[in-house]
């Protein structure tokens, strides 16, 4: 599962997860065709857009829905270029894509809190607090935005932030295993749960228990010429994922098995499926406690993109820092729920 540069808003009732949707004047027409690009092959992150599909939630809210197959092109570019309406994306994605003049925009947010983790091999007993990571190295994927995430997490724990860097050429978890670097980064909620199915000894710290802005951190993004050109179909779109995503949380099995089989053969370890939807429920990543799904937080919106801009991550389409922070509600909408 991307994660990063590797891989990185739902209000309906349960009765609507469950009842037929009314067909509005909208969906007695000709089904609108969409487009979704995906931002990793099929995992629990996407389970709403094919239990949507399998459902039939977007036949029955007048949409021809097509989940395009994962490509090496980025969710965000895809969408911004208008090759896809939609795609998954990360919120450092949005916001990188954005100030350097692409058009895209947050609609709906995935995973509500942050699932990325500092991880390193639990007998590592020289390290038992982030600033423990001074000095050591650190495998990464190649963004900027690691850097700063790291270096702040190291810094608001008493260190100096200074640490080597190496982009790993194989996995985080191989290079780990091999003593070829101290730490790296994983998802939890699915490289973490497949590391303890596989009964890997690992620890981790949180990023936001050490300072850095918590963040919704998987979306999907539209653009604002999308939107403005195909209102309904837009809003038609995001109502019938939400009704997807909350009928995986009340019946997880079922869609479990609904993702495993809309994958196409590219989720062949059921259990981790399983597991892993299962941990994204339990812990509130799909949906708060006080059981808000889809929505974007604006709160946290602001603060990503405080931090982001205040370490100089915010780039203009000619690869300089921004110096004048951008206005961060153009950057997302959740005007697509009502």
């Amino acid at each position: 599962m991307p994660l990063l540069t590797r891989r990185q808003a739902l209000a309906l009732t349960l009765a609507s997860a469950t009842l037929p949707l009314a067909r509005t004047a909208f969906a007695a027409a000709e089904p609108a065709q969409v487009k979704i690009a995906l931002d990793w092959t099929p995992n629990t992150n996407h389970i709403g857009l094919f239990v949507a599909q399998a459902k039939n939630f977007y036949k029955d809210a007048g949409l021809d829905v097509q989940i395009l197959p994962y490509t090496d092109t980025d969710a965000g570019t895809l969408v911004a270029n208008g090759v896809a309406d939609f795609g998954i994306t990360g919120p450092i994605g949005v916001f990188t894509q954005r100030a350097a003049g692409a058009d895209i925009k947050s609609v709906y947010a995935i995973v509500q809190t942050e699932t990325g983790r500092v991880i390193f091999n639990d007998g590592r007993k020289d390290i038992q607090r982030p600033k423990d990571l001074d000095g050591k190295t650190y495998g990464g994927f190649g963004s900027a935005w690691e850097n700063a995430l790291i270096s702040a997490i190291i810094r608001n724990d008493g260190g100096e932030g200074k640490i080597n860097t190496v982009t790993l050429g194989t996995s985080a978890y191989e290079a780990l295993a091999n003593g070829s670097v101290d730490f790296t980064l994983e998802v939890y909620t699915w490289e973490g749960i497949e590391a303890q199915l596989e009964k890997k000894a690992l620890r981790r710290f949180r990023y936001a228990d050490y300072g850095v802005p918590d963040e919704q951190t998987t979306l999907i993004a539209s653009s604002d010429a999308y939107i403005a050109e195909n209102p309904e179909a837009a809003k038609a779109f995001i109502q019938a994922t939400k009704r997807g995503f909350d009928y995986s949380i009340d019946h997880p099995d079922e869609s479990a098995d609904l993702l495993i089989a809309g994958a196409n053969g590219a989720l062949t370890n059921t259990d981790l499926v399983k597991a892993s939807l299962k941990e994204l429920i339990a812990g509130h990543y799909l949906k708060t406690t006080d059981g808000k799904s889809g929505v974007i937080d604006p709160a946290k919106t602001l603060a990503l993109g405080d931090f982001l801009f205040a370490h100089g991550i915010l780039l203009d389409g000619q690869g300089v820092i921004l110096k004048d922070k951008p206005d961060f509600g153009t950057y997302y909408t959740n005007a697509l729920f009502g």
